[in-house]
């Protein structure tokens, strides 16, 4: 049985002085930090870097049209397979988004895009999609949940309609619109706060999934 951890809970590759920073019973870790490191034994809360794992992990278009340079798919670094080894150990929450090919890659069940819990694989996970512009984001941004040995929530299910920018539909066009995407049009880069910000909402709840592994660790 693993140690408890009094309700401290361990929240891993997340932006240096963002959301999960000055909480109580949250030990953050950003960059800075090296989450591929982390020696427990707290549960996790996991947003594991998802650039070379997404539709894009190549690159962008344009760059890989003037250079001829592509990324290889998956070369994070060993993050996704570090932490997925925390989240088993630890217990807790993980998340990446929509589409990435992690799940396949490490031989994950792909769980239905309008919700509901399945099992993920063999080894007691279950996975989720659930949007996050249902808890606060701007965009839909439908994101993919992996939990092991933790409450599993009932969750504010289901695709919803796309969400535009009509500031931008009115600039550029509702061809481009779509083509920059829900999350495309703010910003001003990849890794902006915009785009890659936690709702609060979202935050708390994934909080409260991982500091239920200690209360069922403490049960067991």
């Amino acid at each position: 049985m693993r140690a408890a951890s009094n309700g401290m809970v361990a929240a891993l590759y997340v932006e240096a002085g963002g959301s999960y920073y000055d909480l109580p019973n949250v030990d953050p870790w950003d960059e800075r930090r090296d989450a591929r490191l982390y020696p427990g034994p707290h549960p996790v809360v996991v947003h594991s870097p998802c650039q070379r794992w997404g539709k894009l992990w190549a690159g962008q278009p344009l760059h890989i049209k003037r250079t001829g340079e592509r990324k290889q798919k998956g070369a994070d670094q060993g993050c996704f397979k570090c932490v997925l080894s925390d989240v088993r150990r630890w217990g807790g929450v993980m998340e990446h988004p929509w589409g990435s090919h992690a799940w396949a890659f490490f031989g994950l069940t792909l769980p239905p895009r309008a919700g509901g819990w399945v099992r993920a694989d063999d080894l007691g996970g279950w996975t989720c999609c659930v949007e996050q512009g249902r808890y606060g984001h701007y965009a839909r941004k439908p994101t993919l949940l992996l939990a092991y040995d933790c409450d599993r929530p009932e969750l504010d299910w289901g695709i919803g309609e796309p969400r535009l920018d009509p500031e931008i539909v009115a600039r550029m066009g509702l061809k481009r619109a779509k083509r920059l995407g829900e999350v495309g049009g703010k910003g001003g880069g990849r890794d902006s706060a915009p785009r890659i910000g936690t709702p609060a909402p979202f935050r708390d709840l994934l909080i409260s999934m991982a500091q239920s592994a200690n209360r069922l660790r403490l049960a067991a």
